[in-house]
């Protein structure tokens, strides 16, 4: 039966372009669904501030009546302005294992890329660095996070095949929380409060936070600027994720370090891993997804860290340590067993670090592929 590939452009489309992965995950206990909610606002240009610099098209490819294949094209000026590479984005990219249909999509979004003059393509890369990014090459049997992108062990073989080359790798760890903080980490913590003049918020609710929201965003656009891919937050990217996101921190694994003028000088993000909870909420809030997500809220086994940034001024200093020194205080009194630490750069050394004193595994590999447009 012959392959099709239609660029979508319904509504109807969009949201079978969303859905195709959870018939292709349907039997996997690995993946991890997204919100449909979340992605069908991440995708439309009408709600994503990230269009005011960015255009993207959707492709689905059909064999027969059913859908095989999906994949995202985005070009970002601010990208290409910061860095100087003329490089389309691939993303939101799945497929059956069927060589025909990973070919089809690709050519399709490389014809499209050099349609608009760009020299390479590289992904999986979403809109920003707050959108999943990376293609597993390690760790298929472990259990994935809201945070990351699951695949099967066949995608980066596809893409090897199709020419695509490492351009970077992110590994990521999961940690066991200690039954008490070392000694070491206590005396770091104090020398911090006392030479530094830093200070642990003490917030007792997601309301105490919200004051320094923008605050951990300047930090963020500040501590990042260099890291691969990154671009700067607009001041509408960084509203729009306190709104989406902030009222369902906790302050118990949210954790920001104040400077002696109340200003923000570093934060560490976690949240309680929703992972079983969206495999049970199957990607919708209603009727009753929002239980399972208020359940694994309210009483967590596991957390999520998902990012974390100390000032350039304060970067070795001891801050971060008496950040991490706070949090793992906080995931002792909780009982949490265990924490995953998300995408970490594999060449970040300095955040790797911070694991070292602990009893901590890295599990997991993901890869950017690039590859050069004749």
């Amino acid at each position: 039966m012959e392959l099709e590939i239609v660029e979508v452009s319904t509504k109807k489309e969009l949201k079978q372009f969303v859905l195709f992965p959870f018939n292709l995950y349907k039997n996997n206990k690995y993946w991890i669904p997204p919100l449909i909610s979340d992605e069908l606002h991440t995708l439309r240009s009408e709600d994503n501030p990230a269009f005011e610099h960015c255009h993207a098209n959707y492709w689905l490819v059909y064999k027969g009546n059913e859908i095989v294949g999906r994949i995202a094209g985005i070009i970002n000026k601010k990208y290409i302005e910061k860095w100087g590479n003329k490089y389309a984005r691939f993303g939101w990219v799945d497929f059956i294992d069927d060589p025909e249909v990973s070919q089809l999509l690709f050519s399709t979004v490389e014809s499209w890329a050099k349609s608009q003059g760009m020299t390479a393509i590289h992904g999986p890369l979403g809109f920003t660095d707050m959108d999943r990014e990376g293609m597993l090459i390690e760790g298929f049997d472990e259990l994935s996070t809201m945070a990351t992108i699951y695949n099967y062990p066949y995608y980066p073989q596809h893409l090897e095949k199709l020419g695509f080359k490492k351009d970077i790798d992110w590994v990521e760890y999961e940690i066991i929380v200690p039954k008490e903080i070392p000694e070491k980490a206590v005396r770091i913590a104090k020398i911090v409060r006392e030479r530094r003049g830093l200070r642990i918020l003490d917030a007792k609710s997601s309301k105490d936070l919200l004051k320094y929201a923008h605050g951990i965003f300047d930090v963020i656009n500040e501590t990042y600027e260099n890291l691969y891919g990154f671009v700067e937050l607009s001041q509408k990217q960084i509203d729009l994720y306190i709104k989406q996101y902030f009222p369902f921190v906790s302050p118990n694994y949210l954790k920001i370090v104040l400077d002696e003028k109340d200003k923000v000088a570093g934060f560490v993000i976690g949240m309680p891993s929703l992972s079983r909870a969206l495999q049970k909420a199957k990607g919708r809030l209603f009727p009753f997804g929002f239980i399972h997500l208020l359940i694994a809220l309210k009483f967590p086994k596991y957390v999520d860290l998902y990012l974390g940034a100390v000032r350039k001024e304060l970067q070795g200093k001891g801050a971060d340590a008496f950040l991490i020194t706070d949090l793992c205080r906080s995931c002792i009194e909780k009982k949490i067993i265990s924490a995953e630490s998300n995408l970490e750069l594999e060449d970040n050394l300095l955040v790797q670090g911070h694991w070292k004193h602990f009893d901590r595994r890295q599990h997991k590999r993901r890869r950017c592929f690039i590859k050069e447009l004749e």
